[in-house]
């Protein structure tokens, strides 16, 4: 007799019979509630949650979340942003889940998801089903951004600003601005749609690296990066941008509706932070001679001219300013009450840091200044004035890149990781330093994310200068990417990523930082972990807890190291 069989209560005769069946009901329900308060109990048991150093015990496997999180954001999340302050756009920022909360499962594809479109080709055209939505190409096919035909997405190249195409925009732009010479090549895509205008100035050997927040049209940055074009999920709010100062050769917004002079002018203020001196900043739509935004347009020229930037032209609805190659031209009268932040500012600061009304300073301005620092490719092997001004700089910065060499031609020659073929396309480099292993692979057909991590020295400014593109985060978070989005992620010294610099102690879990890679890597796609034995073979045990299929092998004979180097493939 079954468990459900054996709680029915007898019968019995007609004496006390009424009181007898009342008695049995109540213990029926006393056994039910039991029950069910057994099966949640084991519930959250069993039910492994980030944080929880158990959630992946030896031979247990990850479970795959609801299908209804295919596009996992932790946090850029709509049910936690939307009960946020809307002031500044605060609600539409980074907020994550508290440790602990998020549950550890592993973020399925779509259905129907297929290994993505190679490179170049993926510039034009994207495979439907890895991204099965139609809201953009319904709203702004006619303005050229995309359209569905048959099982693919089609990306003629156009925009708001440019429904004719990115190309024919990029031409007139290079009437006023540099763009083939060699004196540009990194820039900041602010509002950036699809990324079409990023995507078809690497031709020109220009990396622009495009960001947009999470938005009503869904997934702009999942689609660039599906196409392979350098992409972030950003919003400017109430904090700077992840960068250092004086990063960017420009600054590129077409119809980002950024409202620059807004909050005091913090938002051209934080511009002004990003901008390398002598760099270039464009406006395309509005406010730029925009109807009705007549004073939109004339505080934001007036806000550039108390900063001393040089207005170059207003062509239609673009305007094209140049920043000064000196210092800051403050303290000067102005109607804005710009002034130059206390010497206790550091510029670089950028994680979670709330944007200043103030001018940064900054040292070093005319040795970093576009056409002082060296044309591209030159200056992505020379140590820039901004690495001399570190300890030991310089000849930190030419061991670094003389290892990176070695390495990658290691991994290529011996560990059969498929750099410089069809299969990689976009990388992540966890734990960038001087972004040595981008610049061993810039010859081949990727582009690399430089992560340094927000609690180790700030060198990505160093990054910048090389010509090489990159953010700040804390591996104890979530980035914020979409899923499925990178085909190689490297990371040097893992353990380092966890690890308090003061204390050694951990401040959060192995697990957790690896069941993160696996949101953001491709199915059949490369994870490439180097640290010490005992770590590696931690990694080994959650890289079979989350399905990836592992090979393990010594660090490069000439090093002379005891590192061991996890290279792992993602199922799907």
């Amino acid at each position: 007799m079954g468990l459900l069989s054996s709680l029915r209560p007898h019968r019995r005769g007609s004496s006390g019979g009424a009181q007898a069946q009342w008695q049995w009901s109540f213990l029926d329900a006393v056994w039910a509630v039991f029950l069910v308060a057994v099966v949640v109990f084991l519930a959250l048991v069993f039910t492994p949650r980030r944080g929880d150093t158990l959630a992946a015990p030896a031979g247990a496997v990850v479970p795959p979340c609801a299908a209804s999180e295919v596009d996992l954001l932790p946090c850029e999340d709509p049910r936690r942003s939307s009960r946020l302050s809307r002031e500044m756009n605060y609600y539409r920022e980074r907020h994550c889940p508290a440790r602990g909360e998020a549950s550890a499962c592993l973020v399925p594809p779509p259905p129907g998801y297929r290994v993505p479109v190679p490179w170049p080709e993926s510039l034009h055209k994207i495979w439907h089903d890895n991204m099965p939505y139609g809201k953009i190409a319904e709203r702004k096919g006619h303005q050229g951004w995309m359209k569905q035909e048959g099982s693919y997405f089609l990306f003629p190249g156009g925009g708001t600003m440019f429904p004719d195409g990115a190309e024919q925009y990029i031409e007139k732009l290079t009437k006023y601005v540099p763009l083939k010479s060699g004196l540009l090549r990194t820039g900041l895509d602010m509002g950036c749609g699809v990324a079409s205008f990023g995507g078809f100035l690497l031709k020109e050997n220009i990396t622009a690296l495009s960001f947009a927040p999470r938005d009503s049209h869904k997934s702009q940055i999942q689609f660039a990066l599906e196409r392979g074009i350098p992409a972030f999920l950003l919003m400017l709010g109430t904090r700077r941008l992840p960068f250092p100062a004086q990063s960017f050769d420009f600054v590129h917004c077409s119809r980002c509706l950024i409202p620059f002079t807004a909050y005091n002018g913090s938002y051209l203020i934080e511009v002004d932070r990003l901008l390398r001196p002598g760099g270039y900043l464009i406006i395309s739509g509005p406010p730029v001679q925009w109807k009705k935004q007549e004073k939109e347009w004339s505080e934001l020229q007036a806000m550039a001219q108390s900063l001393c930037y040089k207005l170059i032209t207003v062509d239609g609805n673009t305007a094209i300013w140049k920043k000064p190659n000196q210092a800051s031209c403050l303290p000067n009268q102005n109607e804005f009450g710009l002034d130059l932040c206390s010497t206790g500012d550091d510029p670089d600061e950028a994680w979670y840091f709330k944007l200043k009304k103030c001018i940064s300073k900054v040292s070093l301005s005319e040795e970093i200044a576009v056409g002082s620092i060296d044309k591209w490719p030159n200056r992505l092997s020379k140590p820039s004035a901004r690495a001399s001004f570190m300890d030991d700089g310089v000849n930190l910065f030419e061991a670094d890149t003389q290892k990176w060499v070695k390495r990658v031609s290691y991994y290529k020659r011996s560990l059969g990781v498929k750099l410089g073929t069809a299969l990689i396309r976009n990388v992540m480099d966890m734990n960038a330093f001087f972004g040595g292993l981008a610049a061993a692979v810039a010859s081949d057909p990727v582009w690399v994310m430089n992560v340094v991590p927000a609690k180790k020295p700030l060198t990505l400014g160093v990054i910048y200068d090389r010509g090489l593109i990159g953010v700040y985060h804390d591996w104890c978070e979530p980035f914020s990417t979409y899923p499925r989005t990178y085909d190689l992620i490297h990371a040097d010294g893992i353990n380092s990523l966890i690890s308090d610099p003061k204390s050694g102690k951990s401040r959060c879990d192995l697990f957790d930082v690896m069941l993160e890679m696996d949101r953001i890597l491709r199915p059949e796609g490369t994870a490439v972990i180097r640290d010490s034995p005992d770590v590696i073979n931690k990694a080994v045990q959650v890289a079979q807890s989350i399905r990836w299929t592992t090979q393990v092998h010594d660090s490069e004979p000439e090093s002379g190291s005891a590192e061991k180097i996890l290279v792992a493939t993602k199922t799907f």
